[in-house]
Order: C-alpha cells, then sequence, then structure tokens
C-alpha cells in the first residue's frame, strides 16, 4: 500500500514536472506507439536523427506513465531507491528553472497496458510525427482491455493527438493500421511495408551468410526499398526478420519526412547498435547459432520471428525455444495453440517454457510434430540445461517469450561467450538480476 501510494506521488511530481518542461523548451516530438516493434522503431528513429540533430530518447523500452516523463526530463529510473527518485525531481526543477542545452526532437515510445494509458498523454502530448508500428490479430496487453478494439482505439488516441499538418507513420501490412490513417486531420501520411500500396515498399529481401568454422552461418539482411520509384538498396548487419526491416522502414519515413539524406540513413541504419534480445543473431556453443528475440512476447511479435527463421539456411537442425506469452487474457490458450500448430512447418523441435506454452506444445503436436521432438519445462534455467545438452553444430535456437518468463536465461546458457552476456542480452540490470 506505502509503495503504490509513493509511486503514485512520483509519477504526479514527474509527469508535472515533464509537462512544464515541454512548454518550457517545446522540442519537437516523435510518438511511436503499436504492440509490435515500438522499440525497435524508436532505435532506429533516433540512429537516423542523431547524425542530423541533438535527440533523446526512451531508454530501453520505458514507455510508460514513469518511463515517458523519465525521458523528457532525462533521468534514468529510480527503481526502488527514494534517493534516486530524489535525485531526479530534482533535476527536473532544474531543468525548469534554469536554462540548459535542451535537445530539438524526444522520440518516444508510447505504451498502453491498459485503458486510459495512452489517452492521459494525449491530452498533453502533442507529437510533430506519430508511427504506428503493428498490432496483429491477437495483440498483447489485451488482458486489461474490455475487448480487442479497445486497445486498438486506446492506441489511435495517440493518432488523433497529432498536432495538426503533422507527420503520420503507418505500417500498411497491418490493416487495423493502416485504417488509421484517415483520423488525424490535415496530416501528411507515410506508409512501410512489403504490401503494394505502401509509400516505402520492401523487395528483393535476402539473408546475408558469411563462413565461419567451416560452417555457412546467417549474419544479417539486404532488402530494397522501392520509394517513389526510387530503388534503394539495404543492408542490415547481424539481425534478420520482418521485425529489423520495419524499424529500418520506419526510421527511413521519419527521415525523408524531415529532409535527410537518403544515403546517410542507410549508413546510420548499418551501424547503430541493435536492441538487445530483438531478433540479434548471436554465436551459439557447438559452432552453432542462436536467434535472440528474448526482450518480450505476442502473437503477432512472435508469427513475425517464425516467419523470419522459414528462410534460414542452417546445416543443422532448427530448434524453437518458446516461454510463455503473457497478458493475453481469455485469447491465452488459443493464442498459443494456434501458433504452435505453425511450428512444424518451419522448425524441427519444440522446446516449451512455463504452463500456458505448453499449448504450444499441442499445438504442434497436432500439426504433426513427432512427440520426442516436443519438451517443456517450467522454467528457463531447465530448459536451457536440457537444449545445451542437446545443441549441435550448425544449429539455429530461435529463443523468444514474455519479460517474466526470463528467456534470457537460455540464451546466456547456449552463447559461445556468456562473458559477454552484458554486452548482448536484456534484462542484465542488478534489479532484474536479483528478480527470481
Amino acid at each position: 500500500m506505502i509503495k503504490a501510494i509513493l509511486r503514485k506521488i512520483v509519477i504526479f511530481l514527474i509527469t508535472i514536472e515533464a509537462r512544464l518542461v515541454l512548454k518550457k523548451y517545446n522540442p519537437n516530438i516523435i510518438a511511436i506507439t503499436g504492440n509490435a516493434g515500438k522499440t525497435g522503431a524508436k532505435d532506429a528513429i533516433a540512429a537516423v536523427l542523431e547524425p542530423e540533430f541533438s535527440v533523446w530518447k526512451n531508454e530501453k523500452s520505458y514507455n510508460s506513465d514513469i518511463g515517458i516523463p523519465l525521458t523528457i526530463l532525462h533521468c534514468k529510473n529510480g527503481w526502488l531507491n527514494p534517493f534516486s527518485w530524489l535525485k531526479n525531481i530534482y533535476e527536473g526543477l532544474a531543468l525548469i528553472l534554469f536554462s540548459h542545452d535542451y535537445p530539438k526532437w524526444l522520440v518516444l515510445e508510447v505504451g498502453a497496458d491498459k485503458p486510459d494509458d495512452i489517452g492521459k498523454f494525449a491530452k498533453w502530448l502533442h507529437p510533430d510525427i506519430v508511427v504506428v508500428t503493428r498490432i496483429g490479430e491477437t495483440p498483447v496487453h489485451v488482458e486489461l482491455f474490455p475487448s480487442r478494439d479497445d486497445l486498438i482505439e486506446e492506441k489511435a488516441k495517440l493518432v488523433r493527438a497529432l498536432r495538426p499538418g503533422g507527420i503520420l507513420v503507418l505500417n500498411a501490412d497491418d490493416p487495423d493500421v493502416l485504417a488509421m490513417r484517415d483520423l488525424p486531420k490535415l496530416a501528411k501520411v507515410l506508409t512501410y511495408g512489403f504490401s503494394p500500396v505502401a509509400s516505402f515498399r520492401v523487395s528483393n529481401q535476402n539473408i546475408i551468410y558469411i563462413e565461419k568454422s567451416h560452417q555457412s552461418m546467417p549474419d544479417g539482411i539486404t532488402f530494397k526499398i522501392d520509394y517513389l520509384g526510387n530503388i534503394i538498396p539495404v543492408r542490415l548487419p547481424g539481425v534478420v526478420g520482418r521485425q529489423n526491416i520495419y524499424s529500418a522502414l520506419a526510421a527511413f519515413a521519419v527521415g525523408t519526412a524531415l529532409n535527410i539524406n537518403f544515403i546517410g540513413m542507410i549508413d546510420s541504419a548499418a551501424k547503430y547498435e541493435r536492441p538487445a534480445g530483438r531478433l540479434r543473431l548471436i554465436d551459439g556453443i557447438s559452432n552453432s547459432i542462436i536467434l535472440d528475440d528474448t526482450y518480450n512476447s505476442s502473437p503477432a511479435a512472435l508469427e513475425l520471428a517464425i516467419e523470419s527463421v522459414h528462410d534460414i539456411k542452417v546445416s543443422g537442425r532448427k530448434i524453437a525455444v518458446l516461454g510463455d506469452m503473457l497478458e493475453l487474457g481469455h485469447y491465452t490458450n488459443d493464442a498459443h495453440y494456434k501458433i504452435g500448430k505453425q511450428v512444424p512447418v518451419h522448425f524441427d523441435m519444440l522446446v516449451t517454457v512455463g504452463q500456458r506454452a505448453r499449448a504450444f506444445a499441442k499445438g504442434a503436436f497436432d500439426a504433426g510434430m513427432k512427440k520426442n521432438s516436443i519438451k517443456s519445462f517450467s522454467d528457463s534455467v531447465e530448459a536451457g540445461d536440457y537444449i545445451k545438452g542437446i545443441i549441435g553444430i550448425g544449429d539455429l535456437v530461435l529463443v523468444k517469450g514474455s519479460q517474466g518468463v526470463r528467456m534470457e536465461r537460455v540464451v546466456e546458457k547456449l552463447m559461445a561467450t556468456p562473458e559477454d552476456k552484458l554486452k548482448f542480452l536484456v534484462r542484465q540490470e542488478k534489479e532484474w538480476i536479483e528478480k527470481v
């Protein structure tokens, strides 16, 4: 009870400070929402803008009623340390009372776990650019909404908050996102995706391979963008999958709207450090390769991750290690089962983590995967130990699950260089490490 009261007080104070800071410095704001791909898009957009402008962005994926004010105040999460929160409040006051070199652009990821999470920001956060990434058939966080339509409407509140004459950037491959194009008044609308109707349209997607220990290993992706009849080649090292392409496309759309040179944007997109746990390729033990997508999970994001594996050529097996997808409410069992039925098409083996994930196993079995190719575990450490004992040369292992399942612990078990976990893995902060 006391923690909840103190949390409300802190949120109240830093929100007031954030609003006063915006009023004083009047930065341009890019706001990003959706149910999959927000953080990747946010980081790609910031990477494209940073060579041209001064930019602040959310730390990691802090996109909530605490994370957004903290980003505006340029403060770090104080977690459970009251002195850190007092320091944050003091620094917010300093921004208000004294002159500072405040950035020209803020790139803000805006999430919604429950009704009015975005609505309360839409009352005072009026972006110059809004990006909507992907919602999907069964959105994550739908558990606390009356219906899927209510969650979509919550996301749409950010679109309606767009300044008159602003820029709206939409994923053209998601019909619910594309339907938002008519919501704002007097907005310039740009779209991206694989769809023929997209302003920034992708074609010729290919995987890059390199030789490692006499094995051909995936090392990135190439694709081409068709924009206004111009064909532009792009290379993204160290990652695979449509989700990373979508992030780059969102960044190119924003950068083009701001008249940033396209060649410079491509260079920035190729060089910036990809977010941990988002379809990143990591060298595994026994000359295997890990596809680390452990930041979080939702049906839309997991379907993209599974699809990304299909065209990857490996000499060994393809193994899916899938943890619970949380916050799906009454959609939980059906969503897991439906995706489980897709697994045999793309993978030779399935390992599940968590009680909900057992529906992945049932779906895979019903779709024809042999029983001895399916294993289920209650926690990620047990699963990691099992896979460590069976992984072989040339195997590709996709690892994904919701934050609470801690699937990064599986990746740590399988990394060829676990001493590099602080560089590559999600949730390596002290506060996360100490959680059970």
